[in-house]
């Protein structure tokens, strides 16, 4: 019998410690602090969004009902609502972010040579947001509407691993487009956007970077055709034109030529009209570039239904802003897990076997491991046979 730890704390093996409290130390998140330090709130928020606790109440309860396990588990002071609560709230947000970009960093690492199905030999990045809903007589500084609260999600993942590499939190009043002006272009990138994100000034910003975008034109879209090139239609590609803009305000932001590819999607049965600054790629692989766009849609849908983003703790913005950096941490946590230990099975698997097992003493990979119970013929001494 295995005698070992519990399998929450050989998950928090994984963690890079010394640079946690790199982190704390920034922000003097420890500073006069005798008791439920950092690195314990850290601990126990994870677990509560591993095994996806409702409240602090919850989250009080179930590890009140296991304080044998606590010392093991990491956490050696008590564990209350008003502990966990004063922390979330008094602990600076930024201590969280930027641990989560230590995190960015590894699984960066890790993902580096996964292979994204194009015959593409740079990285590619995903840029997108999502709004969480919030009440505004609970959240008022996240003012939206007259009558409706939210914030906003801003990520920039690459699509190697589907790590997000870039994320901001906004509230529910900063349009999508404004976030281009917060990254950093990296040279021989492709960042692949959305109607939302079509400014021409911030593109043409891209395209001085050395950097590649994909990204859709508007229906009100004003150009004037110089070259048309051949195309393949049986790929679905209908035209492959070489244009430049054609309204004022939109030529003096991108005073150079563009390619225009327009494409029609045979299963959804729609016309999709591309724009990008890079003339050498086929048109079948930027219509392959923009339909990897859908990985980042698949992300928010995946951490709102399987991470506990869209209820909080706690009313402050601080409060809000290190629930949701503690929740990106357990997802990149998660992802270093599966690939250091190469396992085959999908975060979603692996997220919803530890929210059962993470009391128990045994070692992960045998957690893992996969069983074909159909074919395992139990004997029994006592069992009588009924044909011989």
């Amino acid at each position: 019998m295995y005698e070992g730890k519990l399998i929450f704390s050989q998950l928090m093996d994984f963690v890079p410690w010394r640079r946690f409290a790199t982190c704390v130390k920034r922000y003097r998140g420890d500073y006069k602090v005798k008791s439920f330090r950092c690195s314990e709130q850290w601990r126990v928020m994870a677990f509560a969004q591993l095994t996806y606790r409702e409240s602090l109440r919850d989250i009080e309860a179930c590890l009140r009902a296991v304080q044998s396990k606590l010392y093991h588990m990491g956490i050696r002071s008590r564990v209350s609502r008003n502990n966990l609560s004063h922390a979330n709230d008094a602990r600076d947000w930024r201590i969280f972010a930027d641990f989560a970009q230590v995190l960015i960093a590894e699984a960066r690492r890790l993902y580096a040579n996964e292979d994204l199905g194009l015959d593409l030999d740079a990285t590619v990045y995903a840029l997108d947001a999502s709004t969480i809903d919030l009440c505004l007589s609970l959240f008022p500084w996240a003012r939206f509407r007259k009558t409706k609260g939210a914030v906003k999600l801003h990520t920039l993942m690459n699509l190697c691993g589907n790590i997000p590499e870039f994320i901001l939190i906004s509230d529910g009043k900063l349009h999508d487009v404004n976030v281009l002006d917060y990254l950093t272009p990296a040279a021989g990138a492709y960042y692949v956007m959305d109607r939302g994100y079509l400014d021409f000034e911030r593109l043409h910003s891209l395209h001085q970077a050395k950097a590649y975008f994909v990204t859709r034109a508007k229906r009100n879209f004003n150009f004037k055709r110089r070259y048309s090139h051949e195309v393949d239609k049986t790929t679905g590609v209908q035209c492959d034109q070489t244009i430049v803009l054609e309204t004022y305000y939109s030529f003096q932001g991108y005073p150079e030529p563009l390619r225009r590819i327009r494409y029609y999607d045979e299963g959804r049965g729609k016309r999709l009209v591309f724009l990008t600054n890079d003339f050498d790629l086929p048109a079948v692989t930027v219509a392959k570039l923009y339909k990897a766009r859908w990985q980042i849609e698949l992300f928010f849908k995946w951490i709102k239904q399987h991470l506990r983003i869209k209820a909080f703790y706690g009313t402050s913005q601080n409060a809000v802003k290190a629930q949701i950096w503690i929740a990106v941490s357990t997802y990149l946590l998660v992802a270093i897990m599966k690939k250091e230990l190469r396992l085959p099975l999908s975060l979603y698997t692996i997220l919803q076997i530890l929210s059962v097992s993470i009391f128990e003493k045994t070692p992960i990979p045998q957690v893992f491991s996969q069983h074909d119970y159909q074919n395992q013929n139990p004997r029994c001494r006592n069992q009588l046979l009924l044909f011989e």
